[in-house]
């Protein structure tokens, strides 16, 4: 390290460290949270899951309560995982934090990714049709081409 040059953080050099995996509750992404962590598992990283709350302003808007339901949501995505995490823990150890963030999917799990300094990204495909048209959050991870993105099915 140089004085002109400042030590900069550096993505994937030993294997990652920090794996994000999306998850909304949906089949495809809590497979690709058992999928992250046994990554996780393997490689000895820190498996960040995480959430990413809607925001739904036509629904707060009309009197909707948007805050508790995706709260709701979060503490069960938190309750399923602790129950998975408690069946093979005699078996596997997985380290395991659980982060919640609030906007689109997209934006939250770059967000994400980005302050959690992530060497990869693991997330379930899609499972609305529409996106084989309009593009994924899986696709638009991909082409972002900040990390190494894997789609699980």
């Amino acid at each position: 390290m140089t004085d002109q040059h400042p030590a900069q953080f550096e993505r994937g050099t030993d294997g990652p460290k920090v794996i994000v995996v999306g998850v909304d509750g949906s089949e495809s992404s809590l497979r690709a949270a058992a999928y992250a962590g046994g990554l996780a598992r393997r490689q000895h990283a820190l498996l960040a899951v995480v959430y990413v709350q809607p925001v739904m302003a036509a629904g707060a808007a009309m009197g909707a309560p948007v805050a508790e339901t995706t709260d709701e949501i979060a503490e069960g995505i938190v309750a399923q995982i602790r129950e998975a995490t408690e069946r093979v823990k005699d078996t596997f150890e997985v380290r395991w934090q659980f982060h919640t963030f609030r906007g689109d999917p997209y934006g939250g799990l770059v967000k994400a990714a980005d302050e959690l300094k992530a060497d990869a990204v693991v997330v379930g495909a899609s499972e609305q049709a529409g996106h084989r048209f309009v593009g994924s959050v899986a696709i638009r991870l991909v082409k972002a081409g900040r990390w190494p993105v894997t789609v699980v099915p």
